[in-house]
This record gives structure tokens, sequence and C-alpha cells, in this order.
């Protein structure tokens, strides 16, 4: 027999699970503004009944229903699509990251054009050009001199400039990686208190939503993935590594990289290995730190250390007007003091690595003359040694040519004197050193008897950076340079000598008497010359294809980023803007949920009302 009272039990859940939908929808209403809030909906179901369907049931025509009762509140959420949002939302911000770094780089060469490297170094060449026609003129060494000076300013306010904008990059690392660490650690508590809570049997909306926009940032920042399989154990994984493992997080640390920038790298802080992230900002940060900013310092360094090379070579085997010869137009700092270019690069008190820039070898040769040899030469690269096979139809422009468009780091040209010369670029391999040469091997004789550069064949006679004192396997006689102190760009300057006394600025070349001849112009000349000469190491043949290629190369990698990241926020726009139509609250849909909800309690209190009055009829008035 039913309860006399099941009526009142029956009026009050469905009042209250009004109550709980009409609280439901002014809490979503609440949060409608508020970042990352998923709007939530009320999962009502019927009441289990007051009979099971068994042999000690009484006789009824049936199970008499006992209202309504609150099953739960979820929130409406599409994991799937969140899934996708988190993995694409990297190459966004990556994007976006190197555009507005790339507006700040272009800005640098966006200089105008009367005060550029360029015109400065154009009005350089023109100065030499007007001592080669007057080279007894003090006034026109005074413009050679003055003009110098200020493409020197100018070259060290570039890389000035570019300094800038590393710093600002390190500096954005920094605060990058303590956001990462940051959201980790949010992230973490945040596991902690879910299981908690879904342990009570709750469902801990708040603090999922809570933690899904953790993880959005997150994803801003660094290339991640989430793993949701385990409820009790949330993943993240970056790189096929784990950052976030339930309630444990993995912090990155920085720290010091012991090389020529005093940069620091990303390491993990629980096992000190290296930390590499392929998108995100911070992925993005690494990147235009350590390969395109270190690029356009190196391209300027290769530029300033082969012209001040090129126009020393020069100027130190020429006289000017007061006889003074042996005099170096511009100053070049040397890596060490050792004239062999010794180094202890381990730093344990023991000279044990050579460092030098420059080969220059004995023999005077013809570019166009077969070199009758066959063999393979093999040059220090970016990933190790690379060959370079030579035959016995090959002319010696031709050996230099294969030398030049390989992938080693070791170039090759013939001076003014037709001796073959080899110099080492900037390295691609941050752990290699700048300017130095590595490794130069010849399996035949074009390196060693034909050139006059290496005393034999072979590796036993090959030179390795890798030990003092290497020098000693070029043949007695070869010239070699020292390498220079790191970025050459930061401290090129006229040298003082010059700057005291113009009159020992060189124009032409001594002869029998100790000075040059009446008129004789021709070291004024050969400078001059230089400017569209294809005497330029590394990827530019000639200065002018250094400056065509700098120009070109930031505004095209400008553009290229520009163009990824509009099309990348239009993705993520789309994919959010779906999410925002399923998840986001809507002001209209709550109120009429709220009207609904409120036509069900008005009728459950009704309810409640006229079950009394029953109750009031049998109570107080049957008896009567």
């Amino acid at each position: 027999m039913g309860s006399t009272f099941s009526g009142i039990e029956l009026g009050k859940r469905s009042i209250m699970a009004n109550t709980d939908a009409i609280t439901t929808a002014g809490h979503n209403i609440s949060n409608a503004s508020t970042e990352g809030y998923s709007r939530q909906r009320i999962q009502i179901k019927e009441f289990d009944p007051l009979y099971k369907p068994d042999l000690t049931r009484p006789e009824r025509a049936g199970q008499i229903g006992q209202g309504v009762d609150t099953q739960s509140i979820e929130r409406v959420r599409d994991e799937l699509l969140d899934k996708r949002i988190v993995a694409q939302a990297n190459q966004e911000s990556y994007w976006q990251t190197r555009s507005d770094y790339y507006t700040m780089l272009e800005q640098i060469y966006n200089e105008p054009y009367d005060v550029s490297i360029r015109s400065n170094m154009d009005k350089y060449w023109e100065s030499w050009q007007e001592l080669s026609i007057n080279p007894e003129s003090k006034a026109a060494r005074q413009a050679v001199v003055t003009r110098a000076e200020t493409l020197t300013d100018s070259i060290q306010q570039r890389w000035e400039s570019l300094d800038g904008i590393a710093k600002i990059v390190e500096g954005d690392i920094a605060a990058t990686v303590k956001q990462v660490n940051d959201y980790t650690s949010q992230i973490a508590a945040i596991n902690s208190e879910i299981v908690r809570s879904r342990a009570m049997g709750d469902n801990p909306n708040d603090l999922l939503d809570r933690r899904d926009l953790l993880v959005d940032k997150l994803s801003q920042l660094i290339n991640i993935n989430t793993d949701t399989r385990d409820p009790d154990e949330f993943l993240i994984h970056v790189g096929g590594k784990v950052i976030v493992q339930g309630s444990i997080s993995r912090d990155i640390n920085l720290v010091p990289r012991f090389d020529d920038t005093g940069y620091q790298k990303l390491v993990w802080s629980d096992t000190g290995d290296d930390a590499f992230f392929d998108g995100g900002k911070l992925g993005a940060l690494v990147e235009l730190r350590d390969v395109d900013i270190r690029s356009e310092f190196q391209n300027l360094n290769e530029m300033t250390l082969n012209f001040a090379d090129l126009v020393n070579d020069v100027h130190r085997n020429s006289v000017g007007a007061n006889k003074v010869t042996g005099v170096d137009f511009f100053v070049q700092h040397s890596f060490v003091e050792n004239a062999n270019g010794n180094y202890d690069r381990n730093g344990d008190g023991e000279l044990d690595t050579s460092y030098v820039f420059r080969f220059t070898g004995t023999n005077e040769l013809d570019l166009q003359q077969q070199v009758g040899l066959e063999g393979v030469m093999t040059l220090s690269g970016k990933d190790g040694n690379v060959e370079i096979p030579y035959y016995h139809t090959d002319t010696v422009e031709a050996v230099i040519a294969r030398i030049n468009d390989s992938a080693s780091e070791v170039k090759a040209y013939l001076d003014r004197n037709n001796h073959l010369v080899l110099k080492a670029t900037a390295a691609s391999d941050v752990s290699n050193p700048d300017f130095v040469i590595r490794h130069v091997e010849d399996s035949g004789y074009f390196l060693a008897a034909y050139s006059g550069v290496l005393s034999g064949i072979g590796a036993d006679n090959a030179y390795d950076f890798n030990q003092a004192d290497s020098v000693n396997a070029l043949v007695a006689g070869a010239q070699f340079s020292v390498s220079p102190v790191y970025n050459p760009a930061a401290y090129i300057e006229v040298n003082a000598e010059l700057k005291k006394d113009v009159m020992s600025v060189a124009a032409g070349y001594i002869d029998s008497t100790g000075a040059a001849a009446t008129g004789d112009g021709r070291a004024a000349v050969e400078i001059a010359s230089i400017r569209n000469s294809a005497i330029m190491v590394g990827n530019m043949r000639t200065f002018d294809d250094y400056f065509a290629d700098s120009v070109t190369n930031v505004g095209l990698k400008g553009q290229q980023a520009e163009t990824n990241f509009l099309s990348q926020n239009a993705i993520m726009e789309d994919l959010r803007n779906l999410r925002d139509s399923i998840s986001g609250v809507n002001i209209d849909e709550e109120l009429a949920e709220i009207m609904k909800f409120q036509h069900g309690y008005n009728a459950a209190a009704k309810f409640v009302t006229v079950w009394d009055s029953l109750l009031d009829t049998v109570i107080n008035k049957l008896g009567v």
C-alpha cells in the first residue's frame, strides 16, 4: 500500500529538480563572459518506482511513479573538437611569433638608402676610385678614411640592432618558459582536485573548464597533445615526452649554453636532457634565436670579415704616400694571441685546438689550366666531412667551383697573386666555431704539390683543427691567418694609424725606391675592383650578392610568416567559433530554460498545495 504522504515527497522532488535546473541556468548566465566557461545542462530522470517486480509486491494496477530526480549536472563539450584545437593552436602562435619578430627584422633592413650599409659601401668604393685617379691627393685619402669610418659605423649599428632583437628574444624565451612551468603546475594541481571530486561522485565541471582553459593556453606556448583515456590520470605529451601526468608535472629549466653567444638552452629539470619544441611560441622563439637571427649575424659577420680581409690583403702589400707599408686598413682582432692559432678549447690548461681562418697556397695557378690530377678532397661540413672529387680533365676554375658549390664550410678562390686561398665560413652547427677551418685533406695532389697548401697527401698529412700546431700540416711557406674574435661586425674599425696620418693610406705598389711611383694608383684600383669581383666566400659570390640576398631573405621569410599566420588564424577562428556554438552560453536560450523550469516549479508547488488539501480533508474532516 502506498504512503499517504507520498504525494508530498513527490512534489518536493519536483520542486528541488526544477530549482536545480533554474540555478544551473542562472549559473550559465552569470558566467556568460567568463573565459573558458562551458555551459552546463542538468540531466533529469524519473525517480525509482516504489515497488520492484517481484512476488512480494502488493496487487496494484502497476508501478506507481515517485516523481523526478536530478541525475547529474554536465557541461556541454565536444572532446574531439577540443583535441583538434589543442593540437592546432601551437601552429597559430608559432607563425604569429615569427611574424611579429620578422616585422622587427624588416625594420632593420628597411633603413633609408642614404644611411644604409650598401649606400655607404658604394661611397667607400667610389672614394677608392677617386684616389686611383688622384693618388697623390691628401683630400682623396681623407675621403677614403672618412667614408670607411661611416661604413664601419653603419655595420656596427646593424649588428647592435640585431643584437637588441636577439636579447629581446632571449628575454621572451625566459618569460615563456616560466609561463609553461606555471601552467603545467596549475594543471597538475587541478588534476588532483578533479580526481578527489570524482571520487565523491560529483562532476567537477568548473574545475574541468579551468583545466581546459589552461591546456588551451599551454598549447599556444608549446606543441602538446592530451590523453584522457584514464579519467584519473590526465596526460599531456610534448614531442613524445610526458610533461604532465596526473598530479605530477615536469619543469623546464634554462642553463648556460657555454658558447660565444652567452645564451641559455632548455633542459628538463628532472633529467638535465635538452628539451626541444617544434611548435608554439616557445618553439618559434628558440628557432628565431638559434636559426634565423643567428643566420643574420653570421651573414653580416661573414660579409664584414671577408670585406676587411680582402681590403687588408691589398693594403698591407701596397705603400702610402709617406712610404709606409705593411699596414692593415681595418683592425682585425685575432681570437688567440698564439701565432699558430693554438687554443685551449676544453679548458684543461693544455693547448688542444687550432683556430685558423685562412690558408694561402704557395704556387701560382691558372684558372683555365687543366689540373691533370685525380683525387678526392675532404673538407669539413655542417654534418661531418664532405668529399669533393676532381678529375684529370678539370680546370682549376672547375675544381674551385666544385668546392664552393659543395656542402663544405670551406670555400676557395684565387687571390691577386693567383694563389689558392681556402677560407672558413660561418658554422651551421652551433657547437662548431665560426670562421675556423676544421679539416682539410686530399687523397691526390691538388691541395699538395699542385697548389702548395698541404705538405702531403692522405689522412696522415691532413690538416685537422682538433690538435695544437695543426698548421704544421701546411707546406713550408704557406701563409695562414688566425681566426678572428667572434662577431667582427661588432668591432670593425679603421686602423688608428690611418686616422692619425691619412698619407699612410696606400694607393700604389712599392718600387725599387721604397715608394710608389708618381701617379701609381694600382692598389686603389685593385681595392675598388673588389666591389664586383667574384671573391665573396659563403653562399654569396660578391658583396652585391650579400646585400641583395639579405634584404630578399628577410622580406620573403617575413611574408611567409605573415601568410601562414593569417591562414592558421582563419582555421583556428573557425574551430573556436564551432566550439563556442556548442559550449558557449546563449543568454536567450538560458532565459527560455529559466521560464520553462519556472513553470515546472509553479506546477510542482500547485501539486503540493492540492495534496496538502487532500490530506487536510482526510485528517480533519472525515471524522466529523
